[in-house]
């Protein structure tokens, strides 16, 4: 085989190569157009079309282009995003094959670990949406007991508490920590955690009333509770799992619909 029939892309880094004639079947596409040097966006570099677009996602669009079937691994998720790059290399017949994926309604997940340890509880929840964590991450909010400066007026007041208020950690986009109950500080005094969850306004520090409040949270929130277990047998964290059927995603096109033609007709065509 001639090296003048093969084409190498390099799409965002990963290096593609591939017959002329594949990238030539869909002959209205974008890929088409850059073979012919009609799309001035693809740039040869070092003897490969450089294309600043997803590598992951082309090796799909090309096994596409190859075979002319939508095959996906069974755990593959990113439908609106491969479905975001057909768009891009004008592939309508793919974006077509896409358009029943999308439609379907997929589960949002989230899982609640609960530990409860002498005084205190500690809580860890993982969503499979990250905008759900974004939401409970906005509604809790963990107060923390300081002591105030000593007063001297005359006389020695001791410390006062004052409550100082904190967002829970969120170790990744997926997943916030945060405790509650009483524990010891380096100073051997003894603090207090209490937590809150909006629209409530009460401040907690029993782990199992909090653990109420975020179930009942996320119960208003359309999910629901389809399974309990304990993940360890040693420190006996239990798992508490939800499920949300998601409504299904909206593909925004960025065409811009054509302005309505207004016909005037010529001043000898109109009737005094």
């Amino acid at each position: 085989m001639s090296s003048q029939e093969l084409v190498t892309l390099n799409v965002g880094g990963k290096i593609f190569t591939t017959r002329f004639s594949t990238i030539k079947q869909f002959p209205a596409s974008r890929l088409a157009r850059m073979l012919d040097g009609r799309d001035q966006e693809f740039k040869m570099v070092g003897g490969q079309i450089f294309v600043d677009r997803d590598g992951d996602l082309f090796s799909f669009i090309l096994d596409f282009l190859r075979t002319h079937q939508l095959l996906l691994p069974t755990e593959f998720s990113d439908y609106l995003r491969l479905q975001r790059e057909a768009l891009f290399y004008e592939l309508r017949s793919l974006v077509d094959l896409l358009n029943p994926y999308l439609l379907q309604p997929r589960p949002a997940l989230v899982e609640v670990h609960f530990l409860s340890r002498n005084t205190q509880a500690f809580f860890r929840v993982f969503g499979s949406c990250s905008k759900t964590i974004e939401m409970l991450t906005g509604r809790i909010t963990v107060f923390t007991e300081q002591p105030s400066a000593p007063t001297w007026n005359g006389n020695f007041f001791p410390p006062q508490m004052t409550l100082l208020p904190l967002p829970p950690q969120r170790p990744s986009y997926h997943d916030l920590v945060f405790q509650c109950g009483s524990d010891s500080t380096t100073d051997n005094q003894t603090g207090v955690r209490y937590v809150s969850i909006k629209p409530d306004n009460r401040k907690l520090a029993n782990g199992t009333n909090v653990l109420g409040l975020l179930i009942d949270t996320l119960l208003k929130e359309g999910f629901h509770l389809v399974s309990t277990r304990t993940v360890s047998s040693e420190d006996k964290t239990e798992c508490y799992s939800f499920e949300r059927i998601k409504s299904p995603e909206v593909l925004i096109t960025n065409e811009t619909p054509k302005p309505e033609t207004i016909i005037i007709p010529e001043q000898s065509q109109i009737k005094k």
